[in-house]
């Protein structure tokens, strides 16, 4: 099976896939590059052909990305002051911790919620709310807000997609990937107005080749 084509995932492994792979994008750092958006828009679509139950997409997505994000808020709570605060390395610094702390002291509910849409930061938002010591209680229900809004909303656009559109299932893959292409804009804009991380990932890149 080929973790990363949402429509093999969902007509291979059916709800078991996509609860699998929704919880381990929003909660496993190593699920980064799953296709958490795309995922739940082809499951909606599936669902307008009746192949799976439009509601059973939603309530299992949402316990899944509400437990995901659950269990990487208790990684970062748990593990990521002892790994920040050992020592500086090529990818961690101690500085980020106290950025993440005060970031989240901050923005910390808007970050849970706004970091739903957008891949590889869902996957790292929860596991730094830890880290910044955000407090569970508040992030909890920021986190159920948040989960509730990303499993609703694409699963319904997905399944209108198809019930709207004629011949859908022709033209559902170039769909997806336009919004996996979308979903990551708003992460790459950032990084690039950024001129920190600018200069940051500049520096690392001279430290591959010199390597190399």
């Amino acid at each position: 099976m080929n973790i990363l084509d949402p429509m093999i995932i969902i007509e291979s492994a059916g709800y078991i896939g996509l609860a699998l792979v929704i919880f381990s994008e929003t909660g496993i750092l190593l699920g980064f590059f799953l296709p958490g958006d795309s995922l739940l828009f082809t499951a909606g679509f599936l669902s307008s052909t009746g192949l799976i139950d439009l509601q059973l997409v939603i309530i299992i997505s949402f316990i899944a990305a509400v437990t995901g994000d659950g269990f990487g808020y208790y990684l970062g709570r748990k593990f990521g002051p002892k790994i920040f605060t050992r020592t500086n390395s090529f990818w961690l610094d101690k500085k980020y911790i106290e950025r993440t702390e005060n970031y989240f002291r901050k923005y910390g509910g808007e970050t849970i919620i706004l970091a739903r849409f957008l891949p590889i930061i869902r996957t790292i938002a929860p596991v730094m709310a830890g880290v910044g010591k955000i407090e569970y209680k508040r992030f909890f229900v920021y986190n159920v807000f948040g989960g509730l809004i990303w499993t609703t909303m694409l699963p319904y656009l997905g399944h209108y997609f198809g019930k709207v559109i004629p011949d859908a299932d022709k033209i559902i893959l170039p769909v997806v990937a336009g919004i996996i292409i979308i979903s990551f804009l708003p992460a790459f804009f950032t990084v690039l107005r950024d001129k920190e991380r600018r200069k940051n990932i500049k520096n690392k890149i001279k430290l591959i080749i010199k390597k190399k």
